[in-house]
């Protein structure tokens, strides 16, 4: 095992981000994260059943001056610490200053909250970065509108290239759905990489099972440790997406289709069914801290078993070598030539070989 520390899901990043922006009043926009300041980049998605059409917006002012279409409209932002511009598209969008608050303090709980002409959605997306060997967790903050979706993430890549083909090929029903629709579509898209993720934590948890039946060592346990922390803490990002889909999935918003609270209520099966393999993998964890902690001490008893047995084969012989080592003048076996050569060693394999025809007979060893 690396001894390189690997930080799989950051909890304290979520208390630092609350900690910055205490004490001032609420509604503040202030970005809380810890993503370096980076470029913006945003891109808009104009599609219906017949039409699309993409883009790269480099100027925050061609955000200000979009108009929504009969169509459906996807725009997305990648970036969150230019506060300045998330106060402008709040204000061109009139959105909620509580609702502009959460987006750029990452670590939102997952949630909707209903504005009436507004949803506001918060997701916790995972991946897994090749390139830092890590799963990072990033919020997604989504606005729903009529006809319009606008999305929010901390820093550029994601897990939504294959919706972005299926609108740019027109496969599947996305481009005949209106928004809400396309919410679920990145929503669903979000949760099925949970399951990727789980995935490859199973194959880990079953390697480290044959490690741990094979020879486990000190790091074998740091690497059990190490998983049970990390399931924990993936517990607490996915646990709230099982509400956040029943709560769309029971919303009475009309920006909520019925058609669409169909798939809304897979969604929700999904989180249970991820939900309860968390639980599983967290048993299997639990299970394996135990076996290791069985194997320890059956290695220990092993060791002490061979001590024993060697202390107790001296025993008899310390006594003998005790015996012929005092020096009294009338011992007539000392006068013999052939006494230590023959007798005393022949006296001491006896003993010996005796003890172990004993023990042998008694499966000690």
């Amino acid at each position: 095992m690396s001894k390189k520390k690997k930080k799989i899901i950051r909890p304290l990043r979520l208390i630092r981000g609350n900690l910055r922006k205490a004490g001032m009043p609420p509604g503040t926009v202030f970005y809380a994260g810890e993503t370096p300041a980076e470029p913006v980049r945003i891109s808009l998605m104009e599609y219906d059943a017949n039409l699309f059409k993409e883009q790269g917006l480099s100027r925050i002012e061609e955000v200000l001056d979009y108009q929504v279409t009969p169509g459906t409209s996807w725009i997305n932002i990648d970036g969150i610490s230019d506060v300045g511009l998330v106060e402008k598209i709040g204000k061109r969008f009139n959105l909620h200053p509580l609702v502009m608050e959460d987006i750029v303090v990452p670590g939102q709980r997952p949630k909707m909250e209903d504005y009436e002409d507004t949803l506001f959605i918060v997701v916790r997306m995972l991946r897994y970065d090749a390139g830092r060997s890590e799963i990072v967790t990033e919020q997604i903050s989504m606005i729903l509108r009529q006809n319009c979706l606008i999305t929010f993430q901390e820093t550029v890549g994601d897990v939504f290239d294959p919706i972005r083909d299926r609108l740019r090929n027109n496969k599947g029903r996305v481009r005949k759905m209106p928004a809400d629709y396309l919410a679920y579509y990145l929503i669903d898209a979000i949760v099925d990489q949970y399951f990727s993720i789980l995935d490859s934590y199973g194959e880990k948890i079953e390697k480290l099972e044959d490690e741990l039946l094979d020879k486990p060592d000190q790091q074998t346990l740091g690497r059990i440790h190490e998983f049970k922390r990390e399931l924990t803490m993936l517990r607490k990002c996915i646990w709230p997406m099982r509400e956040l889909a029943a709560a769309m999935q029971r919303s009475e918003n009309s920006l909520i289709q019925e058609s669409t609270k169909i798939y809304l209520r897979d969604v929700y099966d999904h989180t249970i069914q991820i939900i309860d393999t968390i639980e599983s993998l967290r048993d299997v964890v639990a299970s394996l801290l135990e076996v290791y902690l069985s194997s320890l001490n059956t290695r220990m008893n092993s060791v002490m078993k061979v001590l024993t047995l060697i202390a107790t084969i001296f025993m008899p012989l310390s006594f003998l070598a005790s015996v012929y080592g005092m020096n009294f003048k009338h011992m007539p076996e000392l006068d013999s030539y052939w006494m230590y050569p023959v007798g005393f060693w022949s006296l001491i394999a006896v003993t010996v070989g005796t003890m172990l025809y004993y023990f042998k007979r008694q499966n000690w060893l």
